[in-house]
């Protein structure tokens, strides 16, 4: 299990090997699609949201609602979901779980469905390797 605070990305996180040997996973890789999606959400980027996740992505919400990746990509693209800033506040990488899995605490300014807000977010995503590339499978959204 590696910890990140911060921001700043570094570029040589220690490695370790993923359930499938073929592909190992490091933090930085999986750090770095993380931070990837922050900045398509800010943007309001929804191509290159969709570039990140696999097909079967869901976001469960701090509600308990489970979205599915086109309805959310669509609340993205028409901005019935707008990301102003989110702020990485701590990130804790664990390779040794079944699959990768992120745990970020954000700080999060968003309009979400008409509502503005500043939620002290906690995002816990699991990755997927597809074809050699690290992809976000799941990422379950609580407040800490």
């Amino acid at each position: 299990m590696f910890t990140f605070s911060g921001c700043a990305k570094e570029p040589n996180w220690p490695s370790t090997t993923s359930p499938d040997a073929n592909f190992p996973a490091t933090a930085g890789e999986i750090r770095a699609v993380f931070e990837d999606e922050c900045e398509a959400m800010v943007r309001g980027d929804s191509d290159a949201l969709n570039e990140l996740l696999t097909y079967e992505f869901t976001l469960t919400h701090m509600t308990g609602y489970v979205q599915p990746k086109d309805e959310w990509m669509d609340d993205v693209r028409t901005h019935q979901m707008q990301y102003h800033s989110m702020g990485q506040v701590d990130l804790v990488a664990d390779l040794d779980a079944g699959a990768p899995v992120l745990t970020a605490r954000t700080i999060t300014d968003a309009t979400i469905w008409g509502g503005r807000g500043t939620w002290q977010l906690q995002l816990r995503s699991w990755f997927e390797n597809i074809d050699g590339e690290w992809l976000i499978s799941r990422t379950v959204a609580s407040v800490w």
